[in-house]
């Protein structure tokens, strides 16, 4: 009964058309700005989060969970065509998706991210439609060491997207939690590393960070190209647009990594990024041809990107039925739930319905124009990849410091933008992926924070990690794991 309440609470949303204009321009608007290096979603709903306040909290919603949507899919597109992933959950596409635009398939690639896209936001929309409730309640039961052992899995995951070499990749990783130790220490809250340097006191932040390993990178690699212009990509939308039966060898792939993607989705702090990066290596064990990822694996785009478009929902789910917010854009939404006078948790349900069907609408809606959006504009979009490298690059890069400056209004970001630039420049010439820096660099954070919290609480034990069995279950899913890497690599070598 109440599923069928639901249910017509959000067909009324999709009869207002007010509400689906701003669906459609919050939807474009999220797509364009994911898809251009240095500006992120967040960027852009805490942009437009002051002009919704002559809005009601329904129309405001409605706008700013359209644009989240939109700003994680659209990164796909710059991953693909550029390799500059436009987001951080676009990372892992950057692997695969431009070694197909490589080859001439750059509309294959759009095609495969855009209905993988499509698929992992149409399934975290069921549970968030369906499961809300169950599965908020169900996140609240993890603790410090249930988060301790799910990163741990997580960098032990890294070793399957390290490329051919498994020492390469576990250095790179190894070098990306290094580099988070400048700044304040989790654990006891005293700076550390800082060099003398007032503006280390934040550590390096994952922005400057991302742009300068993946475009300022990509710039310096272009810049040594003996032509003029950038590769030509044929992208149409003929290459997108592709029969069952082309889809029906990923329907697997589809569920697990839509599945892992709405999981992670709903742990607080996690994010798109480590939900593509789980769904990524786990298509990779699972896969006939693992060779293949890395060099234009469609299963690795598949993975990549119905796992971080499924965040979304996931994240979703707690936000509104807890007022947990599970990543940065999350919190900037719980905020504009709060200052449209709507309490997020469970008297959202009771006290403004009409708010959270458009929530739900805006999911279903976001997806489905996105996927349009980009089929439909494909062909104008592949054409960014054809301009002269005159105007591209430096068009790109004033994208790029502006970015990196609007993060905290500080020229020391750019710095380290263009140090990092170099640093993923010469790490490729030296073979050396920069997938597993970038994880390790997202994940250490996550792990001190929760390790300090839970050794706090237990007075420096370690023991509940071993005793409670979901943070048992991780540590041996990760034990496990590890050792198959290793197997693995020895074979391979041998």
């Amino acid at each position: 009964m109440i599923v069928l309440t639901d249910l017509r609470g959000v067909a009324e949303v999709f009869a207002d058309p007010q509400l689906l204009l701003l669906m459609l321009v919050g939807t474009v608007a999220g797509v364009m700005v994911g898809a251009i290096p240095g500006l992120t979603g967040a960027m852009l709903i805490a942009l437009t989060l002051p002009l919704t306040f002559a809005m009601d909290g329904s129309q405001a919603m409605a706008l700013l969970v359209s644009m989240y949507v939109g700003s994680v899919s659209g990164g796909l597109i710059t991953a693909t065509l550029l390799r500059m992933p436009g987001t951080p959950a676009s990372i892992m596409t950057t692997l695969d998706g431009y070694p197909m635009a490589k080859r001439g398939m750059a509309g294959r690639a759009l095609g495969l991210g855009a209905g993988a896209s499509l698929f992992g936001g149409l399934i975290s929309w069921l549970f968030l439609f369906l499961l809300a409730r169950p599965i908020a309640v169900w996140s609240t039961r993890f603790g410090p060491f249930e988060f301790v052992g799910l990163v741990l899995l997580a960098l032990v995951l890294i070793a399957g997207v390290g490329g051919k070499s498994l020492v390469k990749g576990l250095f790179a990783a190894c070098l990306g939690v290094f580099l988070t130790i400048p700044g304040v220490s989790p654990a006891n809250g005293e700076s550390r590393w800082t060099l003398g340097i007032a503006e280390l006191s934040d550590g390096f932040k994952l922005l400057p960070v991302l742009i300068g390993l993946f475009a300022v990178n990509q710039m310096l690699q272009s810049l040594l190209e003996t032509s003029t212009t950038s590769k030509q990509f044929s992208a149409s939308r003929k290459g997108m647009l592709q029969p069952w039966t082309e889809w029906r060898k990923h329907v697997v792939n589809l569920l697990r990594s839509s599945c892992l993607g709405t999981w992670v989705g709903v742990l607080p702090g996690v994010g798109a990024n480590i939900g593509s990066v789980i769904a990524y290596s786990a298509a990779r064990k699972a896969s006939r041809k693992p060779e293949e990822f890395g060099s234009g694996s469609e299963e690795g785009i598949v993975a990549s990107e119905s796992a971080n478009n499924a965040t979304v929902g996931g994240a979703l789910i707690p936000l509104i039925s807890m007022g947990i917010p599970g990543s940065v854009i999350d919190t900037i939404l719980l905020g504009a739930l709060i200052i449209h006078g709507l309490q997020p948790g469970p008297l959202l349900f009771d006290q403004n319905p009409d708010a959270v069907y458009v929530i739900i609408a805006a999911m279903l809606a976001a997806n489905l124009i996105m996927f349009l959006f980009v089929w439909s504009s494909v062909g104008w979009i592949a054409k960014l990849a054809s301009m002269s490298r005159a105007i591209l690059l430096p068009s790109i890069m004033v994208f790029c410091v502006v970015g990196s400056f609007a993060l905290a209004n500080r020229m020391f970001d750019v710095w380290v933008m263009l140090g990092f630039g170099l640093v993923g420049f010469t790490l490729e010439r030296c073979k050396i992926p920069l997938a597993p820096l970038v994880i390790g660099f997202v994940l250490a954070p996550i792990l001190e924070k929760h390790l300090a919290t839970g050794l706090m609480q237990t007075g420096g034990s370690l023991v509940p990690l071993f005793t409670r069995p979901i943070a048992l279950s991780f540590v041996l899913l990760a034990a496990a794991v590890l050792a198959w890497n290793v197997f693995d690599f020895r074979r391979s070598s041998d």
